[in-house]
């Protein structure tokens, strides 16, 4: 099963149509692991980008010790594509806007869900194309994604790299899928998988002309970062209101982070990373990430002290941000990041599991950033972040955001009070494994059963 160890441990391609750059914030190159970051530009003197030659990868580690014994291995690397020199204008960062409280108390909701989708093969994600289509696209683990006609409900497979994507540990896959905020011009679209060595890849690929299919020989490979074992992979990518792809990466695996890599900034892993990804090729660290300019850190983290952030996702309408990190194996969390926030943000991991101290002899609160819900294990096993509700066809529900766990099927509902306060309630005990939520072109909140059916959240 997937997220079942995420809590016990957790034609021819065609060529783009050329768009007008978008005002995105200046660029730099992104530095190697061992290379000293460039410094932040003057916002007047907006720099070029400097092509990064390719790395080469290590080997992957062979299987792990128990944590206890475990001696740390060398830095596994993520490995950019070189760029060309693209010069996109500064804008300003997304202010922070109060989310609407909801018309109805949290305790008082009365849920129930609508099928759209079934029949799927382990189904961990689903989304819309944001092209004024209403399609709803599906993914399913083992490297294919779905993509349903909303006016039949016929379905059509969309984008199959099966023979690249390695699913035999439960938490590989085909993990994480975000269309470019222009697809209908550009018809981009990027995938998060496993490959067959169990590396991370983040990859975009081109859709044919009438977007009905993805070309999987278009693949370009954006990053790869080498895992050092088969679990924590994380696997979510999303466009957030400023353009940037975000993409959260697990710690690394093993148990308790033995190689502390949430804490260390000289690493990908256990981070929240922001990319520039609008070039012909490769990514770019825009220049207002947090640790540009900073020594012995990666400019592409944005936000770091994360264990397994499976599903992440803004909200459309304040552009804050939401994270379900799954814990180790005592408490489940949801942190938040409100928009206009310029990054940095320590979530704890692995000083903290939830609110609690991972290690009572090591435990020092100062500078983290803890979460605003949690839950313990009598609860549930493994956190799945949802959305918040933004769709017209149910208002009770606006501004609620939606999480639940995999092993009990159980959703709350969480919301800011007037005071400020966070405040979760349990709105369904659904009995589903509830391997992600989604959100439609319209806003409706979905439910996706790893089991193989997707559904709408509805008020009964």
């Amino acid at each position: 099963m997937l997220l079942a160890a995420l809590a016990a441990c957790g034609g021819s391609p065609e060529t783009p149509t050329p768009l007008p750059t978008l005002p995105l914030p200046p660029i730099v190159a992104v530095a190697s692991p061992t290379a000293t970051a460039t410094a932040t530009p003057s916002p007047t003197a907006l720099p070029t980008l400097v092509p990064t030659p390719t790395e080469a990868l290590p080997s992957p580690t062979g299987s792990l010790p128990p944590p206890s014994t475990e001696t740390p291995t060398p830095l596994p690397t993520a490995t950019p594509t070189a760029m060309p020199s693209p010069t996109p204008t500064p804008s300003p960062r997304p202010t922070a806007t109060p989310t609407p409280l909801p018309a109805v108390d949290l305790g008082q909701l009365s849920l129930g869900l609508e099928k759209r989708v079934e029949g799927l093969q382990q189904p961990v994600f689903a989304t819309h194309a944001g092209d004024g289509s209403r399609r709803l696209f599906v993914v399913e683990r083992p490297g294919r994604i779905w993509v349903v006609e909303p006016a039949t409900g016929s379905r059509l497979v969309f984008l199959d790299i099966q023979a690249r994507v390695g699913s035999s540990a439960s938490e590989q896959g085909l993990l994480g899928l975000a269309f470019h905020p222009r697809f209908a011009q550009n018809g981009w679209l990027f995938v998060y998988y496993t490959d067959r060595e169990g590396d991370t890849v983040i990859s975009r690929f081109q859709a044919i002309p009438d977007r009905t299919a993805a070309d999987p020989s278009s693949e370009a490979v954006l990053l790869r970062q080498v895992q050092p074992a088969d679990n924590h992979n994380g696997g979510m990518i999303a466009f957030g209101p400023d353009g940037m792809l975000y993409a959260g990466l697990g710690d690394g695996g093993s148990a308790g982070d033995p190689w502390n890599n949430a804490q260390r900034l000289d690493t990908l892993l256990g981070k929240l990373l922001r990319l520039y990804v609008d070039a012909e090729s490769g990514y770019a660290a825009p220049a207002d990430n947090p640790f540009v300019g900073s020594a012995n850190a990666r400019p592409e983290i944005w936000a770091y002290g994360l264990r397994n952030p499976w599903r992440f996702s803004f909200d459309r309408v304040t552009g804050d941000l939401y994270i379900g990190d799954v814990g180790q194996n005592r408490w489940e969390e949801i942190n938040f990041l409100p928009a206009g926030s310029r990054g940095g943000v320590n979530y704890g991991w692995k000083v903290m599991e939830g609110s609690h101290c991972y290690n009572a002899e090591a435990c020092d609160r100062g500078g983290l950033t803890l979460p605003v819900a949690e839950y313990d294990h009598e609860q549930g096993c493994s956190v799945t972040g949802g959305y918040v509700y933004r769709g017209a066809a149910q208002p009770a529900l606006a501004g609620v955001y939606f999480y639940g766990d995999y092993c009990t099927g159980t959703i709350w509902a969480l919301r800011r009070d007037a005071t400020g306060r966070w405040q979760s309630a349990v709105a369904l005990e659904s009995d589903l494994r509830i391997s992600s939520f989604g959100e439609t072109e319209e806003g409706e909140v979905l439910v996706v059963d790893y089991e193989g059916t997707v559904y709408r959240l509805v008020v009964r």
